[in-house]
């Protein structure tokens, strides 16, 4: 008896596809927009220096906090009932944001908005889930949407540049405004309604320890980051990594756990976690260095620089189109493992930028190594939630983008603590630094941002300036050497662990073996 194909998905399923999209795209657009708006709401708000930093960082810290248990509340109470209460939330939160009075009225605000946020992205991709049973429909319906995430981390710093310019620091929070009150009045007609009829009641002793978990290990991180190795990172990461094991160890004890452990024994949820972490961990850290240098290096405003991250986007864009095709030919595991290959070329070619000659290289590697991370970040997220049971879609969603923000935070902790060792070392040896005071001489040593703000302020303050990016140059093309070899990595793995995935998630049993009997 043969098995009915899946029902195919038709115009009402596309139309809620973008309007899906859309939020999506907001939230990872909130991310970077802020960091332009800095400078103006300093000047109006006058935050202390602990108060800015909880301002930029709340909301990246409680959307990674958050994304697992609204996931898996979203099993429970309806992704779309949740999808819906998030796009109300977060509309509020901007507009208390950008009208905020004082700094701790900005930092609640932002707060809530990373709750809100963390009910969106998990939301969205599990009733993709739900629209979409056909397995080419399926990729292609997740391409576009993290489609939706490359142009709005690429259109973030243009729009919040303009808004900027014309209007209040307040505005950059306002785009999302309206886009909220289109999901709020189109999700009830065109989003399907699902959650797990037998799911039980959140545990809420799981989702306070997943938060104590995650918050420790992501502020580690970021101190690693910022300050480098010191015993606030030791205290951090054990506080994380002890919670982390008590919040395992009672999702074994439920019977309806906040994530199911055994998940991570399917090779299609457990490895394919583990490939995209090492794609996003590569990607992002390579990232934080190329913006430095495109503004730093080459002397780009930050807008200009920002145009010319959009060649990466085009490529990404295109390799978005190409993997739905590509996975109906080619095995994910493959396909995958493909892209990782063209990435690590792509970053190979930037271990031959030289000083300030380097800008079409760069840009070309910047593209080559984009666009071989669209299999990854596509057929990947396809596989983790395809590999889950449609009930758990919400927790697996989540997982998925909770393995996207830990390697893009490791990413950028990592790679851009190699970069920096390497420019404080060629700087450390420099006969530039000799003839400065000791606070100068520590400013430029510490950053290229430092370098080139001391030499601006010399009279001859050119060899400095050489010196600073030729350090930061190297620092960049040792970084893009450790970035290679991770991603290679990441490609034998999922050459090695997905070979037998099928593109819905389950693996693909061998062809045997037939011999032929031979008369004697």
């Amino acid at each position: 008896m043969t098995q009915d194909p899946p029902p195919r998905a038709g115009a009402k399923e596309w139309i809620a596809l973008a309007v899906l999209s859309l939020p999506a795209m907001l939230v990872i657009m909130d991310l970077t927009v802020l960091h332009l708006a800095v400078p103006h709401l300093s000047a109006d708000l006058s935050p202390t220096a602990s108060q800015l930093l909880w301002i930029t960082d709340i909301y990246g810290f409680l959307i990674a906090g958050f994304l697992i248990t609204m996931g898996s509340l979203g099993d429970r109470i309806g992704r779309r009932r949740l999808l819906l209460i998030g796009a109300a939330g977060f509309g509020l939160a901007s507009v208390l944001s950008a009208y905020a009075t004082s700094a701790e009225m900005l930092i609640a605000a932002r707060a809530l908005m990373g709750i809100a946020g963390a009910t969106l992205m998990p939301s969205t991709l599990s009733l993709i889930r739900n629209m979409f049973h056909d397995d080419r429909q399926r990729t292609t319906a997740i391409s576009l949407w993290m489609m939706s995430f490359m142009v709005g981390g690429s259109i973030g710093p243009l729009v919040g540049g303009v808004l900027l310019e014309a209007f209040w620091w307040g505005s950059v929070f306002l785009v999302g405004v309206p886009v909220m009150v289109l999901l709020l009045v189109a999700g009830p007609f065109l989003l399907p309604e699902y959650r797990d009829p037998v799911a039980g009641r959140l545990d809420l002793l799981s989702a306070v320890l997943l938060l104590a978990a995650v918050l420790p290990v992501i502020y580690g991180v970021k101190k690693l980051a910022e300050d480098g190795f010191g015993w606030l990172l030791v205290a951090s990461l054990v506080v994380g990594v002890g919670f982390a094991v008590l919040f395992v160890r009672r999702q074994r004890s439920l019977d309806d756990p906040l994530i199911d452990m055994e998940l991570f024994r399917n090779r299609a949820f457990g490895a394919t976690l583990g490939v995209m972490t090492t794609a996003t961990f590569a990607m992002m850290g390579l990232n934080l260095l190329v913006m430095q240098y495109l503004q730093l290096v080459h002397g780009l405003s930050p807008f200009r620089a920002g145009l010319w991250v959009l060649p990466m986007t085009g490529a990404m864009m295109l390799g978005m189109i190409l993997v739905p095709l590509l996975a109906s030919r080619v095995r994910p595991g493959r396909l995958i493992a493909g892209g990782l290959l063209v990435s690590a070329a792509g970053v190979g070619l930037m271990t031959q930028v030289g000083g300030s000659s380097g800008f079409g290289v760069l840009i070309t590697g910047t593209c080559v190594m984009a666009a071989g991370f669209t299999p990854p970040a596509a057929l990947g997220t396809d596989l983790v939630i395809s590999a889950a049971p449609p009930s758990k879609a919400g927790a697996a969603s989540a997982a998925s983008e909770t393995s996207n923000e830990f390697g893009g935070a490791l990413g950028l902790a990592i790679l851009g603590s190699v970069g920096t060792a390497v420019y404080r070392s060629g700087m450390s040896s420099s006969s530039d630094l000799s003839g400065l005071d000791a606070s100068a001489a520590e400013a430029a040593g510490d950053t290229l941002a430092g370098a080139v703000a001391v030499a601006a302020a010399l009279p001859d303050g050119a060899a400095l300036l050489t010196t600073a990016q030729d350090a930061f140059t190297d620092g960049l093309r040792v970084t893009a050497v450790v970035a290679a070899a991770i991603v290679l990595v990441g490609a034998v793995l999922a050459a090695v662990l997905l070979r037998r995935v099928g593109v819905s998630g389950a693996e693909v049993a061998p062809q045997p073996t037939t011999v032929e009997a031979v008369a004697p």
